[in-house]
């Protein structure tokens, strides 16, 4: 495999057509190479890595860091990778979901998610004058509470 990345590299090809032909020729040749026992986990986690993880990071260093939080430029990408692993697993005759594509996918999201808040954005402080308000005013309230319970109790004539 290193000898057909090399030759692949060497002969200047255009990015997106080297992992295109690649991609469909391990998914039509793998299959027929594998035994019929079931999923060989080191190759799916192979081909899986090989194929969809670095088609996804690729992609993501061309979107830059700036926008990896932002859910509408990413969620193509991330749409694409799960949809690699589902294909490469049925060609494979893995399951799917599996233990390996949550490996993957956790792998992914700390690598590229970690520091993106559920909303797509970082949380930030309010401006100044929202936060003096949402902290000064309860406390006026409060203290005026106490002002009024400590008059009332003071004030006791007309009390039976």
């Amino acid at each position: 495999m290193q000898l057909f990345n090399r030759t692949l590299i060497q002969t200047d090809m255009n990015l997106g057509f080297f992992f295109i032909p690649r991609h469909l020729l391990w998914i039509l040749l793998a299959p027929p190479l594998m035994s019929v026992a079931g999923c060989d986990e080191a190759i799916y986690t192979s081909v899986m890595n090989e194929f969809c993880l670095q088609h996804f990071e690729l992609e993501m260093e061309v979107l830059g860091k700036s926008l990896w939080c932002d859910w509408g430029d990413t969620a193509g990408f991330y749409t694409d990778v799960t949809n690699c692993t589902a294909l490469v697993a049925a060609k494979l005759g893995c399951f799917w979901p599996n233990h390996l594509v949550d490996h993957l996918f956790i792998g992914i999201h700390k690598k590229y998610f970690r520091n993106c808040s559920v909303t797509g954005r970082l949380p930030a402080d309010p401006p100044f004058p929202i936060l003096c308000s949402l902290l000064f005013i309860p406390l006026l309230i409060t203290l005026l509470m106490t002002a009024l319970v400590v008059w009332r109790s003071k004030r006791s004539e007309g009390i039976v």
